[in-house]
């Protein structure tokens, strides 16, 4: 059975996108079936750790939601950018960059339950074990969808009152939509806070499990979204941390 996994945040600067692409690239490496879907039309962005440009992007998830093309006409077979020998398939359906299709978005919209019938021909055609949705941040009606049709919602926060205030509000909401796990990743840390007191505290406010708190990397800084930090430092700390974050929601699944 799929399952769909929400990767949201309140505010943006999170690291939501990485953090979804480099679990994805994890659950690829350990044989499943993977696929991303860039639902942040007006600023995506997962697409450049996958190197993907506006020369080769031949469809996008805009297209399909205006009705000009079928959505696997847009998923990327990335599995290659993995790493050799990856058991599993890793897609990717990026949103478009271009300025005029944004601002289309923007001043027409689109039909938001194409959205559903797009995930579901996803599972179903691709053969998927996972599907991560990576979320405008913030709360709209895109957001809302995709966070009703999710079995696991994987909510980002750094050590900040405006996150935390934020995430309070992402909860309620998400309870009242009935979601079936709902996990907190602390991101951005810094070395000198207590990652293990700091999470039994955000567990104890907001109710929720944490499922990792992640600190902040300079090499993961300095990569900066040229690439998979798990491929490029396959045994960072990072790397591992990330590794228990995709444990946890597995076996919450």
């Amino acid at each position: 059975m799929t399952q769909i996994v929400c990767v949201h945040s309140f505010r943006g600067g999170t690291g939501k996108s990485n953090i979804t692409a480099n679990l994805a690239a994890l659950l690829a490496r350990r044989g499943k079936r993977v696929a991303i879907v860039d639902t942040d039309i007006q600023s995506p962005g997962v697409h450049v750790l996958f190197g993907i440009d506006e020369k080769s992007m031949q469809h996008s998830l805009n297209e399909f939601l205006w009705g000009e093309c079928e959505i696997t006409d847009a998923a990327q077979d990335v599995t290659a950018l993995v790493g050799d020998g990856t058991a599993g398939r890793l897609f990717m359906i990026p949103a478009s960059l271009r300025a005029g299709d944004i601002a289309r978005v923007l001043h027409d919209g689109y039909d938001v339950s194409q959205l559903q019938n797009g995930f579901e021909v996803l599972v179903d055609r691709l053969a998927l074990d996972v599907l991560f949705i990576d979320t405008h941040p913030g709360l709209n009606e895109e957001t809302l969808l995709s966070v009703a049709l999710s079995d696991v919602m994987l909510v980002l926060l750094r050590p900040d009152q405006q996150d935390y205030q934020g995430t309070a509000v992402t909860l309620q909401v998400a309870r009242r939509l009935d979601i079936p796990c709902m996990l907190l990743v602390l991101n951005k840390l810094s070395h000198s806070l207590d990652a293990a007191a700091l999470s039994n505290r955000i567990e104890g406010i907001y109710g929720c499990k944490v499922a990792g708190a992640l600190p902040h990397s300079d090499d993961l800084m300095l990569l900066g979204s040229s690439g998979l930090f798990v491929v490029r430092f396959p045994d960072h700390p990072l790397t591992a941390a990330l590794g228990r974050i995709a444990d946890a929601f597995v076996e919450a699944g």
